[in-house]
């Protein structure tokens, strides 16, 4: 009984591997690449809003901030290049994700892989308009007052309000699904576990659950945000995460709150990089 197992067991290993074998390589390297800058990303917003909540410089700063912050380090161009590549390489695997759909997912997770592939791509063009502007000028510039004449737009539309509303409804749903995730560690199921070591599978393990929790409080809080500006109708209201951070620091015992939900966001960066490297890719 005990062979038949164990026969078992390396059918399914090496059916794993042949599923991720039929990957194109150009593709498993622009998607793992895409994985670490995505991880990168956070990895360094994360730290930066954890020494603010420490009160050792630092400050509370969304993805858009965390770039202008790369781009200022030594040698920072190219490392907001590299970066840049990656997160085209993540928006190119989200894409496959939509289009090919290798997971045999839902049309949920269809049309968050592509909201997800726009969010990243705005990132993207926000990435590669600093490098320009480090080019023609020295200093990139601010994306906040786009998203704010975008936000003011909408609600001056008919049935804006409600838009904005339904928006940050969304919002708050997929921050209560990354706690589920982070809760039930269904995140596992991506990785590839008969390859990764004993510490890279707790690794894993702890990243991802702080992480995704951490992540699912500050999405919970950005749509609150967008809800409260619909209510309102005030387009001056602070949307984002920098903003989510910087209500946490604001309220009661705030600066243990800033502390550790930024721990969190840092986690989860380190988790979407061990992701880069271990997480199945297949086009089955």
């Amino acid at each position: 009984m005990d062979s038949s197992l164990e026969v078992t067991k390396k059918r399914a290993e090496r059916k794993g591997k042949q599923a991720t074998q039929d990957v194109k390589p150009w593709v498993r390297a622009f998607a793992r690449f895409g994985y670490t800058a995505k991880g990168t990303i956070y990895v360094l917003l994360g730290a930066l809003s954890l020494m603010a909540a420490l009160g050792i410089g630092g400050k509370t700063t969304g993805s858009k901030g965390a770039l202008d912050t790369l781009a200022k380090q030594q040698f920072g161009n190219i490392l907001l290049w590299l970066t840049t590549i990656g997160l085209i390489g993540y928006i190119v695997w989200r894409l496959i994700q939509l289009i090919k759909n290798p997971e045999n997912k839902g049309i949920g997770s269809r049309v968050g892989y592509l909201l997800s592939g726009i969010m990243y791509g705005a990132l993207a063009m926000k990435a590669f308009s600093i490098l320009i502007g480090a080019l023609q000028s020295g200093g990139g510039s601010s994306g906040g007052s786009t998203k704010q004449s975008l936000t003011a737009k909408v609600l001056a539309q008919p049935m804006g309000q409600y838009v904005i509303m339904g928006v940050g409804g969304a919002i708050i749903l997929y921050g209560l699904y990354e706690m589920y995730r982070g809760m039930t560690e269904k995140f596992k199921k991506q990785f590839n576990y008969s390859e990764m070591t004993k510490k890279e599978k707790s690794a894993v393990s702890k990243t991802g659950k702080i992480g995704l929790l951490s992540r699912g409080v500050v999405f919970g809080l950005i749509g609150y945000f967008f809800i409260q500006t619909a209510m309102k109708a005030q387009t001056s209201q602070a949307l984002g995460l920098d903003a989510a951070l910087s209500k946490l620091a604001g309220q009661p015992n705030g600066q243990w709150l800033l502390g550790i939900v930024s721990a969190g966001l840092l986690l989860f960066g380190i988790f979407q990089i061990l992701k880069g490297k271990n997480r199945h890719l297949r086009l089955s």
